[in-house]
């Protein structure tokens, strides 16, 4: 349940346990000028049961566990997209040299290559065996699925995959205004745009399942 006011909270607990049915409780919130979402998410955190009094719903809770296992999650998620454009963009690179470059700055190119593979050898394997574990702990417990660290890490990706989307997006109109566009960097930029796009496609639908069990 998101976080509310302590008087919403105390209000809505007291009428239940009054005997008001939800519709009631509902209306007279309304009423007063509290919004929808707050006030279902307020009596989403009392149980809809035959029970003289109200009964409270199991709550999203933090542990030091969990919030290593999400860190480990994330953090090799973002390294590990890193790494994959940065091999992309090397490969394009030897694929299609810049003739303006020197042979020498080609060459540099290998110590990357062999730097990227190397993060992907040590973090895909990272990232899904921590997503492994994060998925059977929530299909366990599907509460924790409102964990607040999973919600919090969710949105900051999400945040950094539509800033990344947009800045590329608008490399893209920059150097098409500009009358240069080579397919080196238009490559590129499909590169950054698939990667960023799977990222922020794919949490957005988690966040949306996640808040439709909400």
């Amino acid at each position: 349940m998101a976080s509310a006011s302590p008087e919403l909270e105390a209000f809505v607990r007291d009428a239940l346990m009054r005997g008001h049915s939800r519709q009631q409780v509902s209306s007279a919130l309304l009423a007063a000028g509290w919004s929808e979402q707050q006030i279902s998410g307020v009596l989403g955190g009392w149980a809809d049961v035959d029970f003289p009094l109200p009964v409270p719903r199991p709550r999203a809770s933090l542990s030091a566990r969990e919030a290593f296992a999400y860190l480990v999650l994330f953090s090799t998620l973002y390294f590990f997209t890193w790494n994959l454009g940065s091999l992309l963009f090397q490969l394009i690179q030897y694929a299609l040299p810049d003739p303006a470059d020197p042979d020498w700055q080609l060459m540099r190119l290998s110590g990357g290559i062999r730097w990227a593979i190397s993060a992907l050898v040590i973090a895909f394997p990272v990232f899904v065996f921590a997503a492994h574990r994060v998925s059977r702990d929530v299909d366990r417990h599907p509460i924790k699925r409102l964990s607040p660290v999973r919600r919090w890490l969710t949105y900051l990706t999400l945040f950094v995959a539509a800033t990344v989307l947009i800045g590329d997006l608008t490399a893209l109109v920059f150097n098409l205004l500009g009358g240069d566009l080579s397919l080196r960097f238009v490559l590129k930029v499909l590169v950054v745009g698939a990667i960023a796009g799977t990222v922020f496609g794919y949490y957005l639908w988690d966040l949306r399942q996640e808040e439709v069990e909400a």
